[in-house]
């Protein structure tokens, strides 16, 4: 066994937030290792954000060729998955090499150790025959994985995840998905798109479960649109595979695909990292952290392994938050009023805050403003394509929004303004008095807040 390493600071998993705390403490001059068994860069240029938001452009402009005939005369469209998997493959992923995000990090002083880690004491840290003592602490940013339920003939059977949709070369003629949150949605429309045969499978009563139930009337309509079949209220009751996937639901009904692919939820890697030898719970769901990403005494955790949303921007803000701890620079700290989220279907649902339901469950004087969008004046100058609405949620007694969802054509780029509103509590009387551009789908926003007056 090699003696041990002393170092400053011991980075445990760079996904998108631990890259940025590795990194960023490097290039401050702290002695940084950071540890990945994987990819460098973690789910999201790999396998999330920016692949499947290609498969989402790409099916898009399909949709709206489709959209020409009564708009502005006829249109064919042939749809071709060649060039997208290429992009995806080429320019995206470099066919899943991280060379170029290890350079940037060893570019920055940063030392890259690749395996598994585990925690063996305070600030000591384990991985294959090497160990580190890390001075000023660990940062845990593990990530998540998909959560395979366990439906009986489900394991062993060569089912996809969110991984193998993204790095699919060729689409099969039919493809069966369990779970209707933002990933089985995405997936499945912008797959849909590209001609494949799709049928979603929700237990929950409605799709995007966590959402305003007008979120989920949009996304169902929008599937529909695009030829997906959507059974909620339902959950696979058995899988059996023999060239292809026969699933049989709790109504009795069965169905048949090409493809089964699983989108039922992600859990937080924590269980083999050896939590319990600083204190923690490796059985927790997530890892609780207080406003200065402190899990505990000199360990940090960023990212989706908080359970505060896993999402590429909560990674990022959070990394911010521990590398300003660690460095005593100070600073605001977590503040998770206004989180924003996008669900990157056509129409883009995006949302910042709670919903009116959260809202009411927390004791507010809540007021709502809802506007459909194709009842303002770009939704009507738009056209095809102008599904979707705005809502704002107040807190009446306080004068101020607390939530908001914008559904739409720009739907996650008019979230930015409710965030806004939401994290620095504009007066709903200064929206008010708001000019607003018009004709501009972001208009409806001054609409909607109307009846918060």
């Amino acid at each position: 066994m090699a003696e041990t390493r002393q170092v400053d600071v011991v980075v445990v998993g760079l996904g998108v937030g631990g890259e940025e705390v590795a990194g960023r403490l490097a290039a401050a001059g702290l002695n940084v290792v950071g540890v990945e068994e994987r990819l460098v860069g973690g789910e999201c240029p790999y396998w999330g954000c920016i692949p499947t938001k290609i498969m989402v452009r790409a099916g898009n402009a399909l949709a709206e060729a489709r959209r020409i005939p009564g708009l502005a005369g006829t249109s064919t469209v042939e749809a071709d998955w060649a060039p997208v998997a290429k992009k995806i493959r080429d320019q995206a992923t470099d066919n899943w090499n991280d060379k170029v995000a290890v350079d940037r990090l060893t570019g920055k002083g940063g030392t890259f150790v690749r395996g598994t880690a585990r925690i063996t004491g305070p600030g000591r840290v384990r991985v294959g025959d090497q160990e580190f003592q890390a001075g000023r602490g660990v940062v845990v940013a593990t990530g998540t994985v998909a959560v395979i339920p366990p439906v009986e003939g489900l394991a062993g059977t060569p089912y996809w995840t969110n991984r193998d949709a993204v790095e699919a070369a060729t689409l099969p003629r039919s493809l069966l998905v369990l779970g209707g949150g933002a990933i089985g949605c995405e997936l499945a429309q912008a797959y849909a798109r590209f001609g494949v045969e799709v049928t979603v499978i929700e237990g929950s009563p409605r799709l995007l479960a966590m959402e305003e139930p007008e979120s989920s009337q949009v996304a169902g309509a929008a599937l529909a649109a695009d030829g997906v079949r959507v059974l909620t209220g339902v959950r696979a009751r058995d899988v059996a595979h023999d060239g292809s996937f026969r699933v049989t639901l709790t109504d009795g009904t069965e169905l048949t695909g090409d493809e089964l692919l699983v989108a039922t939820g992600r859990a937080a890697r924590l269980g083999s990292l050896g939590l319990e030898n600083v204190g923690l719970d490796p059985s927790a769901r997530f890892l609780a952290t207080d406003e200065r990403m402190r899990a505990g005494d000199g360990i940090w955790a960023v990212g989706d392994v908080t359970g505060n949303g896993a999402f590429t921007h909560m990674a990022m803000y959070e990394a911010d938050i521990a590398v300003r701890d660690i460095l005593g620079q100070g600073g605001p700290g977590a503040d998770y009023r206004a989180r924003p989220r996008v669900t990157f279907l056509d129409p883009e649902i995006g949302a910042v805050g709670m919903t009116e339901q959260q809202a009411r469950a927390a004791g507010l004087n809540v007021r709502v403003g809802y506007v459909p969008l194709n009842q303002t004046s770009r939704g009507f100058i738009h056209g095809p394509g102008n599904e979707g609405f705005l809502k704002l949620v107040a807190d009446h007694d306080r004068g101020v929004l607390v939530g908001g969802t914008t559904a739409g054509q720009a739907g996650g780029e008019m979230i930015g303004a409710v965030a806004v509103a939401v994290h620095a509590e504009v007066p709903v009387s200064t929206l008010l008095s708001q000019i607003w551009a018009y004709p501009t789908f972001h208009r409806g926003l001054g609409e909607a807040l109307k009846p918060l007056a």
